[in-house]
């Protein structure tokens, strides 16, 4: 998942080098959504993780 988030930020980037705003905007969009995802499913593992290890 994170390498979705960084080949849409790649894409954002190139997308804004050539001046197609929308699409940045689109892309970097999606690359931020894919990046929130990802780290609510870390604090989510994290947080299970500790409960069944009993520390």
């Amino acid at each position: 998942m994170l390498n979705l988030a960084l080949l849409f930020l790649l894409g954002a980037i190139v997308a804004a080098a050539f001046g197609l705003t929308s699409a940045a905007l689109a892309a970097a969009g999606i690359a931020k959504l894919l990046l929130f995802l990802l780290l609510l499913l870390f604090v989510i593992t994290f947080a299970t993780d500790l409960t069944r290890s009993g520390a």
